[in-house]
């Protein structure tokens, strides 16, 4: 789409220097053949490459006939081109699509550490809405023109392209985009995309989906940092309900979506204090004062640990968990300013 919109800009150029040329060798022509004024002509230029059949501004003579005959021959196809190609620019930019078209490209470039959803079916319709209501700036790659007009709105920002395609990652804005999340059915396509995602950028977060067991290694050789198999989860998921239903009843519960019913809380440490002081739970304070609990703790390292002790050190880099209920999570963003 971009190489279309592109070569109709230059097709409009190309006929503005063609009849600007056109237009230089008849006022010239007119000047020194027939000694007319510069208006007159370029008046002469113009009634003759439109062929309106208006008078001459006095006769010609042998000479300056011949040389109309050789302007009409060669300015008449040009100035129907010209015409034609500017006409044609004019009416594809008042072009519903085209104008959507511009208006995406337009928020495109605009995009700054953004996540890219390629495939918008059940997952990535699921990613869309946690990505909505976390506010998190996304753009969708999605082939299907069906499903693009189906739910294109101000919310969901769709590129329409096949993202086995390096021009539309590179068109969605990979180069400067955070992370990538392949949703795709096909695991042969996600390990495509996966694998030229991490060839145009290195630092990309990518987090892919896979159907086969097979296909989780060989999406992770190829550059994924995550690997989620949905079939896996949703069969292990109706398992727990049988061996402990209450327990996945209560974590179904658990909501961190929604700012009105949010549970559950990852914060960095960045987020709660402005200076790199290290600082322990215990120092911090945070269940008198907001009421949450912290439930879990990541280290700059990566490491994991989960209900962590009073007297472990939070430091900069480092995330937290914390559980509580909608008003206390609430207040602990006014307490922290996050």
């Amino acid at each position: 789409m971009i190489k279309i919109y592109n070569w109709g800009r230059r097709k409009v150029y190309i006929a503005l220097i063609l009849l600007i040329i056109v237009i230089s060798i008849g006022v010239i022509g007119f000047k020194f053949f027939s000694d007319y004024s510069w208006t007159d002509a370029l008046y002469m230029t113009v009634i003759t490459m439109s062929t309106v059949g208006f008078s001459e501004v006095h006769p010609l003579d042998e000479n300056a006939k011949l040389f109309t005959i050789f302007l009409i021959a060669t300015s008449v196809s040009i100035f129907a081109y010209s015409v034609s190609v500017i006409t044609e620019y004019i009416v594809s930019k008042n072009d519903p699509k085209r104008v959507q078209y511009r208006k995406t490209q337009k928020m495109i470039h605009q995009l700054e550490n953004h996540i890219i959803i390629i495939g918008y079916g059940r997952n990535g319709k699921q990613a869309a809405v946690k990505l909505l209501a976390y506010n998190k700036p996304f753009i969708i790659i999605e082939k299907d023109n069906d499903v693009i007009e189906r739910y294109q709105s101000d919310q969901l920002l769709f590129l329409k392209g096949n993202a086995t395609e390096d021009d539309v990652l590179i068109e969605a804005g990979i180069k400067n985009a955070d992370c990538l999340i392949c949703t795709l059915p096909e695991d042969a396509d996600n390990l495509f995309i996966v694998l030229s995602a991490r060839q145009i950028n290195k630092k990309l977060k990518i987090i892919s989906r896979a159907s086969q067991d097979t296909s989780y290694k060989k999406i992770r050789l190829a550059g994924a940092d995550n690997v989620i198999m949905p079939d896996r989860i949703g069969g292990d998921h109706m398992a727990s309900l049988v061996v402990v239903p209450d327990l996945i009843e209560f974590l179904d519960n658990l909501s961190i979506v929604g700012k009105r019913s949010i549970n559950i809380e990852e914060v960095s440490f960045e987020d709660m204090f402005d200076d790199e002081q290290e600082r322990t739970i215990r120092t911090i304070d945070m269940r008198s004062k907001t009421g949450c609990t912290i439930i879990g703790y990541k280290s700059p390292e990566g490491e994991y640990i989960v209900n962590p002790e009073a007297d472990t050190v939070l430091r900069p880099s480092s995330k937290i968990v914390v559980l509580g209920r909608p008003e206390q999570i609430n207040l602990l963003n006014k307490e922290f300013n996050i």
